[in-house]
């Protein structure tokens, strides 16, 4: 990737489906990724397990929205001996955030990070960057916040990039990228507000949670195109 390549160039590349990776931490090149399947989670499909529900609701983590950005960056870098998180992109990221276009959502444990993820907002899309646990489910309950207030702002697509293991288990699936292209389109089309402020409460979470699937069940399921069913590997 060209020198120069900056916080605008980084925005563009995700209004266009792509975003970047590096193949080490200590190597400075980066390169942009198109997958082919694409990994994205309904936020009218969120499955919440009935346990990480309760730990959600007993609120054992303090949970706090961009006030320690830079920390869950590094902190996600860290939590993967194979990271493809290298020092351009924390600071293009970081950039981002300055900006009002980045955010992390924060788990914390008697005034310790346990927990977090990042992500840049763009319309009404949410690009998942990464994710780190240093407790018991800090990252899941990091995540049903992240839905939480994503519903609550209006948002209508969250890229999860990749389908894993993990992230199958909140209702994570895989589309074609055409597929994917037409929802980023959509997105992209539509106005959203990332609701950062005030703290909420895990209660106050799982309300978001279940006005928007309450919402969505009374309008029924959306319309499925051939393009967006799950297509064989």
């Amino acid at each position: 990737m060209a020198l120069g390549f900056g916080p605008d160039d980084l925005i563009a590349c995700y209004a266009r489906g792509v975003f970047p990776m590096a193949d080490a931490r200590d190597d400075p090149r980066l390169f942009l990724v198109d997958p082919e399947r694409r990994g994205v989670l309904p936020l009218d499909g969120f499955h919440l397990p009935r346990r990480l529900s309760r730990t959600v609701r007993q609120d054992l983590y303090e949970v706090r929205i961009d006030s320690a950005f830079d920390a869950v960056v590094e902190a996600c870098a860290e939590a993967r001996p194979d990271t493809w998180i290298n020092e351009p992109i924390q600071a293009l990221y970081g950039q981002l955030h300055r900006r009002g276009q980045a955010h992390s959502i924060e788990c914390w444990a008697d005034g310790v990070l346990v927990g977090g993820l990042y992500g840049v907002t763009l319309q009404s899309a949410f690009f998942g960057e990464s994710m780190f646990s240093a407790a018991r489910d800090a990252s899941k309950v990091a995540l049903a916040h992240l839905v939480a207030r994503l519903s609550a702002g209006g948002f209508t697509l969250l890229d999860c990039q990749f389908l894993t293991g993990h992230l199958a288990q909140f209702g994570v699936t895989e589309i074609s990228r055409a597929a994917y292209r037409r929802r980023l389109d959509q997105a992209l089309a539509t106005q959203a507000r990332f609701p950062a402020q005030p703290p909420w409460t895990g209660s106050q979470a799982l309300a978001a949670l279940a006005t928007r699937t309450s919402a969505t069940a009374h309008a029924g399921p959306p319309a499925e195109t051939a393009a967006d069913r799950p297509q064989p590997m």
